[in-house]
């Protein structure tokens, strides 16, 4: 296997070193208060997006169903809420 095949089936982790190795040479980009300013966008931006990646993953069959498993027990509580002022 060659090293550009081998860096195409293993892209992910080729990447995480090379920014390993950015940050090592470049600290500053990523302290409090520089130029990414990680109080926004590791708080926001960051956590937004694994969300949004990992549902884009998600089989279709699978989301159907818990989208209508989690809208069926808010209806419930939602329900039960109602009854019991």
């Amino acid at each position: 296997m060659g090293l550009l095949e081998r860096l195409r089936k293993e892209w992910f982790i080729a990447g995480i070193a090379l920014v390993i190795a950015a940050a090592r040479l470049e600290p500053a980009v990523g302290v409090k208060g520089g130029p990414l300013k990680p109080e926004i966008t590791i708080t926001y931006i960051a956590v937004s997006a694994i969300f949004f990646n990992s549902g884009l993953s998600l089989k279709t069959e699978v989301a159907d169903s818990r989208l209508y498993a989690t809208s069926r027990v808010i209806c419930s509580n939602f329900n039960q809420s109602c009854w019991w002022k």
